[in-house]
């Protein structure tokens, strides 16, 4: 996830491929499906794919009744390829990875790197869990799944991919509020906007200082006050702890941010005559 301090000591973030970072500088991870909500999603899409082959192997089977053998095994590979690999990876990819189990069970397939995925993903997932699901029974895409870090089966490998829960309540912690004290220098005082590493790191500490040993919140604290003051004129008032230092100014930043995009709609508003 997040981390706050550097082997030299100095407070940083780095983002894993999994962060999304939002308004308010918080990172926030795409959670890996479980397994059994994958197995779950897994049995509702081979039950749909056996009917499907039923029905059109029944089908099929009306309708090549008086042709030559032949002809009737062409028509049966054709419906094989179309079920297997042709189906499932026009729906993944017109969803943006979603099969009917995972809409069912609240998942999608995204790339590692948590974005859509393409044609290209959903068919080698499609290719290789032909193999792994219907051909060996799952036992590959079990094991895989239970062995990877993200549930990945090895189709996801292949491909590049993982699930994720899409139905996640989303918790953050509630935004660090103005002290009081600090409220008439914070409005007089330029602050430029932090990198967002640094305010990542900010939002995490203020967020988490309760769980910290006061040593440790200290001298956490004073490391982030210290880089946090390079963007700040002028420095706070002599006295002022680190902690209401860094909630100052993160605080006024998002008043301002606040207030600046509210005048950037104001003028769009004017420009384009909508209210």
């Amino acid at each position: 996830m997040l981390a706050v301090m550097s082997a030299q000591g100095s407070p940083f973030a780095s983002l894993t491929a999994d962060d999304l970072v939002t308004g308010e500088a918080v990172a926030l991870d795409l959670p890996p499906a479980s397994l059994g909500s994958r197995i779950a999603s897994g049995l509702v899409d081979v039950v749909v794919t056996v009917l499907l082959v039923i029905a059109v192997l029944l089908v099929l089977g009306i309708a090549v009744l008086q042709t030559d053998a032949a002809l009737a095994h062409v028509a049966l590979i054709g419906t094989l390829i179309t079920v297997f690999l042709v189906v499932p990876t026009t729906v993944e990819t017109l969803s943006r990875g979603r099969s009917l189990g995972k809409l069912v069970c609240g998942l999608r397939t995204v790339r590692d790197d948590a974005g859509p995925i393409s044609f290209h993903h959903a068919f080698v997932r499609a290719l290789v869990g032909f193999v792994e699901i219907y051909v060996f029974t799952g036992a590959p895409a079990f094991f895989s799944a239970m062995l990877s870090v993200k549930g990945k089966r090895l189709g996801d490998h292949a491909a590049g991919t993982y699930v994720v829960r899409e139905r996640v309540r989303l918790q953050l912690e509630p935004p660090a509020l103005m002290p009081a004290h600090l409220a008439a220098w914070a409005r007089s005082a330029d602050m430029a906007s932090l990198p967002t590493g640094l305010a990542l790191a900010v939002r995490q500490y203020l967020g988490r200082e309760r769980m910290l040993d006061p040593h440790t919140r200290q001298d956490l604290g004073s490391r982030l006050a210290g880089d946090v003051a390079a963007y700040v004129t002028p420095t706070p008032p002599p006295g002022t702890e680190p902690r209401d230092f860094l909630a100052a100014v993160i605080a006024s930043r998002r008043e301002r941010d606040t207030a600046r995009l509210a005048r950037e709609a104001a003028m769009r508003g004017r420009l384009t005559g909508e209210r």
